[in-house]
């Protein structure tokens, strides 16, 4: 398997003769929203032979940034030494995992890719699939040596500001369209169990991305497709904290919807929108 046709997805079948191959590396990122050190120790009680822990909170966001939602995108340089220290250079294949139907783990398949990293795949059906598939499991520290921090570009790539995302709102763009990921009644403003204003941003449709699940991995790229019908100009996908909107770009990417190809992230997502009450708000669909 060449570079080149690595990804976006991985079924555990494949991936099971990965695991010896010395240019793979396997990234574990299961996380809990409520429970920040749950992956962590899921991963010391049990993890893919060789896999190196990547915690969402600390790697994949930096939450000492102000001002910028609840999971913020890590500086670049941070990121680089990250990469770095899981023993991923600019050739290695990642394969990365989690145990909540690839959401966690697609945030690190953006983020590579937003970094110009395409050796990427995500790990259908997550851990559940490789036990099934007679993976092995790990609780040795068996992690990859540490290699130089990663060559990141000077930016991230598939980003859309506030300025966009403002302008979109408004009517003013009509080139983009937002869509927020999130559970229908958080979209409608019925509940909120993470921010402090329920809804959405204005001009926003939904898509959930629990929607695109079934028995813990994605559905088949038809029924992907079905669902991703509506989706007929550049998107720019926002949900809660710029997480779940990862697992939905990497969604289409999988189906071959050709909005992966310019699908722009929201990061700081409603988290960042709502922090300010002078921005408008939308309930009800």
């Amino acid at each position: 398997m060449s570079n080149s046709e690595f990804g976006p997805a991985i079924d555990a079948a494949s991936a099971c003769h990965l695991v010896t191959d010395a240019n793979v590396v396997f990234c574990d990122v299961r996380f809990d929203l409520t429970d920040h050190a749950h992956g962590r120790h899921a991963h010391a009680n049990g993890h893919i032979p060789g896999a190196v822990y990547v915690d969402l909170h600390t790697d994949l966001a930096d939450p000492t940034i102000g001002d910028a939602g609840r999971h913020p995108l890590p500086d670049l340089a941070a990121f680089a030494i990250t990469l770095g220290r899981c023993g991923i250079g600019p050739q290695t294949r990642v394969v990365a995992y989690d145990d909540h139907a690839g959401m966690f783990a697609a945030r690190l398949w953006w983020m590579l890719r937003a970094v110009g990293h395409t050796h990427v795949a995500v790990l259908d059906g997550g851990l559940s699939a490789w036990t099934a598939a007679g993976g092995e499991m790990s609780t040795t520290d068996d992690a990859p040596a540490s290699v130089a921090a990663y060559p990141v570009t000077r930016t991230w790539n598939g980003i859309a500001d506030l300025e966009l995302v403002t302008a979109t709102s408004d009517g003013a763009t009509g080139t983009h369209r937002l869509i927020d990921v999130r559970a229908p009644e958080r979209f409608r403003g019925e509940v909120e169990p993470l921010d402090p204003v329920a809804g959405h941003i204005p001009g926003a449709t939904n898509l959930f991305n629990g929607a695109l699940v079934a028995n813990g991995a994605l559905l088949t790229a038809p029924e992907l497709q079905q669902a991703m019908n509506h989706i007929t100009t550049s998107p720019i996908v926002y949900c809660g904290s710029g997480v779940a909107a990862c697992h939905v770009v990497w969604a289409m990417a999988v189906a071959g919807h050709p909005a992966a190809e310019t699908a722009l992230l929201y990061p700081g997502s409603w988290s960042h929108w709502c922090a300010d009450p002078s921005r408008p708000v939308a309930t009800g669909d």
